[in-house]
Formats: structure tokens, sequence, C-alpha cells
């Protein structure tokens, strides 16, 4: 049942996801579906906790390489399911999303010796860009260079004089629809900034000699 909620969100958006037309997709009465979540809050929980389950936070490597992966597999996750921005961290967690964030606090802490402080601001930093990338990823538009150069070309209708107002813009406009933009490689310029600020707190904390939770 959670499989097929995701994937009519997938297709629609969880604002077009109606018990209804879940259980038409499933081939049983509305009713069937009040035996297994109590409303669509419940059924929003569980479908969050499928995508926390595609979610990849590696072991047996070193702290840096587990967040970058994590951050990127969030990403990918966040882009397969779009319905998810906003949503990830509401409602009641369930099993893969708890087993995530002590997943990732673990990495903070034992892995990277972080102080427990120190964790909860570099945990808080990380999803607050991965999260905020994501909305901001979902709702510009997804060809940037044809953008940039329907707006080079409203640019250009302008007068010169309006043009020379604003230099920096006309820049980005004109050089964007030459160069192209990767959202990829704009994730990954911010998630170097955040780990490498964190690598240099990290050394002036103490780093592993600050104790963490016990081992795995």
């Amino acid at each position: 049942m959670l499989r097929a909620a995701v994937e009519l969100a997938d297709e629609g958006g969880f604002d077009a996801l109606t018990m209804r037309r879940l259980a038409a997709q499933l081939g049983v009465v509305p009713m069937a579906l009040y035996k297994h979540v109590a409303d669509k809050h419940e059924l929003l929980d569980g479908m969050v906790d499928l995508v926390f389950a595609e979610v990849e936070i590696p072991v047996d490597v070193d702290w840096r390489t587990a967040l970058r992966a994590r951050a990127s597999s969030m990403r990918q996750a966040l882009l397969r399911h779009p319905w998810a921005v906003g949503r990830m961290e509401t409602g009641t967690p369930g099993p893969a999303n708890l087993s995530h964030h002590n997943a990732v606090l673990r990495c903070l802490r034992h892995d990277a010796g972080f102080p427990f402080r120190m964790a909860v601001h570099a945990y808080n930093l990380m999803d607050a860009y991965i999260y905020g990338f994501a909305l901001q990823e979902k709702n510009l538009a997804g060809d940037i260079p044809a953008e940039a150069a329907r707006r080079r070309e409203a640019v250009a209708d302008r007068q010169p004089s309006e043009i020379d107002d604003y230099p920096f813009l006309a820049e980005v406009v004109t050089e964007l629809a030459k160069t192209g933009f990767d959202f990829a490689d704009e994730f990954q310029f911010g998630l170097d900034l955040i780990l490498d600020g964190l690598r240099r707190i990290r050394e002036q904390s103490g780093g592993d000699e600050v104790p963490g939770p016990p081992g795995r």
C-alpha cells in the first residue's frame, strides 16, 4: 500500500493523492485502507519512512565520505520523490527514519568525534543545506541555460540605460546560457564548504579525543 501511495505521489504530488485514488490503484474499497492507516497523515509518515530507507549512509569509511554519500543520496531520493521535499522531518518517525537519524548522529559523535552540541549543530547545518537545496532545485527551472537565454532576451529587449543598471545580472544570464548550469556541481560545491568547515571545527575541538557513544 505504501509503495503504491509513493508511486501516485511521484506522479501527481502528495496533495493530489487521495485515499480514493489509492484504493482504486490497489483495487479495493477506500474503507479497506483504514485497516492499515488511521488517516492521510499516518499514510504520509509511512511514505516518508520509505524515502528514508532509500538514503545511503555507508559504514567503515571516514566520516567525511560517509556524510558526503549521505547528503548526495538524500538529494537523489528527493529528486525521485519531490513531494517529500519539506515533509521529511514532519509527523511521527518510522523505523527507517529513526535508524537514519541515529546513524548520522553516530557518524558525527563516534566516527568524527564531535562533542554533543557540535554534532547537533553539524546535523542541523547539513539538513538545512540539503533540504534547502532540494527545495530550490524543485522550484527552479529544470533547464537553467534555457531559462538564462530567455532572461537574456528579456534583458536585451530593455532600454540600454536599464541594462546598464543591472550589469552583473546581465552577465549571469549571458554567461550561464554559454557555460550551462549543473545542479549536482552546485550541490557538491556547497557540500565541500560545509565539510571543510566541520573538519576545521573538529580539529579545533580535539577531534577523536572527544569520546562518543559506544562502538558498533
